[in-house]
């Protein structure tokens, strides 16, 4: 079995962090350079939260990704003019 290495590579800061955030983490395909680009964002949240977050996204008839969306787009929106 071969051996890892144990070096791990060194990581400057970004120059730009804006086009740093919205960089891909992988290859973008042809296909998908065209669409709007999009991120996965994680959080922790208690169990208790979950079962409440997901009961109103059910009850307002929609998913719990669209409802988080709306607030988050109603919590930060885009500044007059500057990045989306």
């Amino acid at each position: 079995m071969s051996e890892r290495s144990s070096k791990r590579g060194f990581a400057s800061r970004p120059v730009d962090p804006e086009s740093w955030v919205k960089s891909p983490d992988r290859p973008v395909s042809r296909a998908e350079a065209g669409a709007e680009f999009t991120a996965r964002l994680t959080i922790d949240v208690t169990a208790d939260m979950r079962g409440r977050i997901k009961i109103a996204a059910f009850q307002r008839g929609q998913t719990v990704a669209d409802m988080l969306r709306a607030l988050f787009e109603r919590e930060f929106p885009t500044s007059e003019g500057g990045p989306r």
